[in-house]
């Protein structure tokens, strides 16, 4: 388990991963988030206004956490594949002076990560919300990603430990 301090805009948030199989409380879920795999290289998606970035999302109603992640990696990166829930993020504003009852997200919230291994790569369209998409070694993501961190680095650890079933 690893824990690390993040600036999101002007809050500062304690970050916790979590390994688990399985899921949190259903309306804590603030996202849904994954890595997925082609041939042992990463998926990037250059998402607007935001650069370089791994699929996800907010659910759905009626939708699970897996259908949300596949839904998320198609829109996103147009691609298909086999999925395994690797754990979630503990996203604690506790120590956040900038967090109060009416804020959009829980106190204590969920990011959840799934891994894909990609059966099925579509032709890249950009109708959604990315412009292009790129394979990367997973071992050069931070040079990409601009907010990586050592939470990202314990997911991306496990995430090339896991076979989906």
């Amino acid at each position: 388990m690893t824990t690390a301090y993040v600036n999101w805009g002007e809050s500062r948030v304690k970050l916790t991963w979590e390994k688990n199989s399985l899921l949190p409380q259903r309306d804590l879920i603030t996202s849904v988030h994954g890595f997925c795999f082609f041939d042992d290289q990463l998926l990037l998606i250059d998402l607007y206004d935001r650069g370089w970035d791994f699929p996800g999302g907010h659910i759905d109603p009626g939708e699970t956490a897996e259908e949300c992640f596949k839904r998320e990696a198609f829109e996103e990166g147009y691609v298909e594949g086999e999925c395994e829930l690797i754990g979630y993020i503990i996203v604690d504003h506790t120590e956040n002076p900038q967090w109060t009852e009416s804020s959009p997200y829980p106190k204590i919230g969920f990011q959840v990560f799934y891994k894909m291994n990609i059966t099925k790569l579509h032709p890249f369209q950009g109708q959604y919300e990315s412009t292009k998409r790129i394979f990367v070694d997973p071992e050069e993501v931070s040079s990409y990603y601009p907010n990586w961190h050592s939470i990202y680095q314990e997911i991306i650890e496990n995430a090339k430990k896991c076979r989906p079933s």
